[in-house]
């Protein structure tokens, strides 16, 4: 689907089957560098729960248009503009990495938007090596290699991925390099500036799902303790053998984990 925003065009995905009049809403949001293709699994199982699935391309990612938004807290205002284009008062918000810092700024700022919060590969500061955000200022490959040698668990560097043909550790990669110029640096530096994550969480008073990864390097799963500690109404579910990037690594684990809460 595509919509406009600002002025600007902003394209999401929707799992391949029409809305049928006013099904709950269920917003997903991605990560730094990525775009809506890394919840594609999770899109098509949301949309055939009988829900209208949206995976959208943040402005100036993916096939979105539109300038780049420096700030956790600017995308998360941007997100009750892209859902009043959608037609949509009130949804579900999912978000991994940067993605999760969004959906927990937006329901802390725009609660009466919010129906219910999941939260992935999160953790209450999201301080950014040095080396790489040197390497993704100067657009080097060095970027994605060491997000993707950071990112991934263990189970999913040697394979056996649950869908025969899927190579996780390069579709990461090519995702992230394909990126534009900039994109990258951008979304890094977002994460690495934004402090107010328990201030919003605080903040929250929705249902709230935290999905983590036990072998999760970037953020690690006992760095959300203290987001889940402030939010009375949440829960944990924590993935064994998996890393930052589980919507890849253990899909049918995030759908288990999602099935009941959307």
């Amino acid at each position: 689907m595509e919509v406009t925003v600002q002025g600007q065009m902003v394209h999401a995905a929707t799992g391949g089957r029409a809305w049928n009049g006013d099904e709950p809403a269920v917003i997903l949001v991605h990560g730094a560098g990525l775009d809506r293709t890394i919840w594609q699994l999770q899109t098509r199982n949301i949309a055939y729960m009988g829900r209208r699935a949206i995976a959208v391309d943040l402005p100036g990612h993916g096939r979105s248009g539109g300038a780049l938004l420096a700030t956790i807290e600017d995308i998360a205002d941007w997100i009750p503009g892209f859902m009043d284009a959608a037609g949509i008062k009130t949804a579900k918000l999912i978000g991994h990495s940067m993605g999760a810092l969004v959906t927990l700024e937006a329901a802390a700022r725009h609660p009466s938007r919010v129906d219910k919060l999941c939260l992935m590969g999160v953790s209450e500061m999201m301080p950014v090596h040095p080396d790489l955000l040197d390497a993704a200022e100067k657009n080097q490959t060095l970027a994605p290699e060491l997000i993707v040698y950071w990112g991934l668990g263990e189970k999913a560097k040697i394979g056996g991925h649950p869908h025969p043909g899927l190579w996780v550790h390069n579709a990461s990669q090519t995702l992230l390099e394909l990126s534009g110029e900039g994109v990258l640096f951008n979304d890094l530096s977002a994460c690495n500036a934004y402090k107010g994550a328990l201030e919003a969480a605080a903040k929250v008073k929705c249902e709230t799902l935290f999905v983590l990864g036990k072998d999760d390097m970037m953020t690690p799963a006992r760095k959300a303790r203290s987001l889940a500690d402030a939010i009375e109404n949440s829960a944990t579910i924590l993935i064994e053998r998996c890393g930052h990037m589980m919507m890849s690594e253990r899909p049918n684990q995030v759908y288990d984990a999602l099935k009941g809460f959307v």
